[in-house]
């Protein structure tokens, strides 16, 4: 956190280290804002916002601009107030089963660029880290807007304004599989061991670790979807099944990180064996490869997703089918986790959600049939909006806390732990 510096503790120091301290959280929060939103949002008069406002200023910590000419209204510009860009970016990175994503931000909250690549899923950590850091040089070097194709995806850079991997001032990574403590360097438990280091040896910075699905729950909660509610389950699609919670307004991570694992929930006892050691889980009949195998044996000829997704498109009988049972399954493990805690918004996400209506339609049928009457109007099901670059920006919000909903979680790694 960027504050100015005191030669004295007294307690009008700590007030107004008190009242610095507020205005840069706001503008963590919310990113640019003009003094009278700062004051708002504040509460501080005008005398004292003013003196606030000139220490940061003079210190660099904030920098005042306008907006460019083609954005402002008639009449004289508003100035607004941010974090200094130059003061350090902020970087997620999401090691999913099968490729790498990234993100970056600055601390004024302008997106940097965002790029994804897939690899084979034995790849090696310290290959998925060269991934990683190549990926990040491409943004580094403002590259071009590069076409989505089956190697991978880059987007986001128009290279006005590249990220300087000098500057980073933390990671945020998202892994598969829980992670008891956010931060912690230990990661031998999760099956990663030794990634935490090749990381902080790659990028000199501290490493902030999670669950990459509960991360894409924080990024839609924060920034997607489900922006306008304190309460949401969030369930992605993909080659596993997982999921985050929003409860209260605060991320819930449980006891060992192990909250939103709803594709360990039983739909059928006599089913397939699971990975997790059990039978017949909500993955072994939703996750991408389970789905596929569905849609063979019911007489589909797609090879893969795309061309599953192709054929449901376009109204084949087997593919729609076989999306149709899949959503009934979701719908009710959705609505057993929705009579326990209560959810505004469920948010569906992952590569199987983009067959759209095909599959969302029957996922809130059987999730309005399961539900209690009276809670029916009150569950509102939404396709998530972020993306495959959710989880990195999960992990930008992780390293940044810029949002209330992390107020349970323990702060950002010390230096001596960096």
């Amino acid at each position: 956190m960027l504050s100015c510096m005191h030669e004295h503790d007294g307690p009008l120091t700590r007030l107004r280290r008190g009242h610095e301290q507020a205005v840069l959280e706001l503008l963590r929060k919310h990113g640019p804002l003009s003094r009278a939103e700062l004051g708002a949002r504040s509460g501080l008069s005008r005398t004292t916002l003013h003196d606030i406002v000139g220490g940061l200023v003079g210190s660099g910590s904030v920098v005042a601009g306008t907006p460019h000419v083609e954005v402002r209204r008639r009449g004289r510009p508003v100035e607004k107030l941010s974090l200094n860009p130059a003061a350090g970016e902020a970087v997620g990175i999401d090691f999913a089963r099968r490729a790498v994503h990234v993100a970056a931000v600055n601390f004024a909250h302008e997106v940097l660029g965002s790029a994804s690549e897939s690899h084979g899923a034995e790849l090696s950590w310290p290959a998925r880290v060269d991934i990683a850091a190549r990926l990040l040089a491409t943004l580094t070097a403002g590259a071009p807007v590069a076409p989505a194709t089956e190697a991978g995806r880059r987007d986001g850079s128009d290279g006005s304004d590249p990220v300087r991997l000098d500057a980073l001032s933390a990671i945020g990574v998202g892994v598969v599989g829980p992670i008891t403590d956010p931060g912690s360097v230990d990661a031998r438990a999760q099956g990663i061991d030794g990634l935490p280091e090749l990381l902080r040896e790659r990028f000199g910075v501290p490493v902030l670790l999670d669950n990459n699905t509960r991360l894409a729950a924080l990024a839609e909660a924060v920034w997607g979807a489900a922006a306008d509610s304190g309460d949401v389950l969030y369930l992605r699609l993909s080659h596993g099944v997982g999921g985050g919670l929003v409860v209260g307004g605060a991320l819930h991570r449980g006891p060992g990180g192990l909250s939103g694992e709803f594709g360990h929930i039983t739909v059928d006892p006599a089913g397939r064996r699971c990975g997790c050691g059990g039978t017949g889980c909500l993955e072994t009949r939703a996750s991408l490869d389970a789905v596929l195998r569905r849609y063979r044996e019911a007489g589909g000829r797609a090879d893969d997703l795309a061309g599953f997704l192709d054929a449901a498109a376009a109204g084949e009988p087997a593919a729609l089918d076989v999306l149709e049972r899949v959503g009934h399954d979701i719908g009710g493990v959705l609505a057993a986790v929705c009579q326990a805690v209560g959810p505004g918004v469920v948010v569906v996400g992952g590569e199987l959600a983009e067959a759209g209506p095909a599959l969302l339609e029957p996922v809130v049928l059987a999730l309005r049939r399961r539900l209690m009457p009276l809670a029916r109007r009150h569950v509102d099901v939404r396709r998530a909006t972020l993306g495959e670059a959710g989880s990195a920006l999960g992990g930008i919000a992780l390293v940044l806390h810029e949002s209330p909903l992390l107020s349970h979680y323990p702060r950002p790694v010390s230096e001596e732990n960096a």
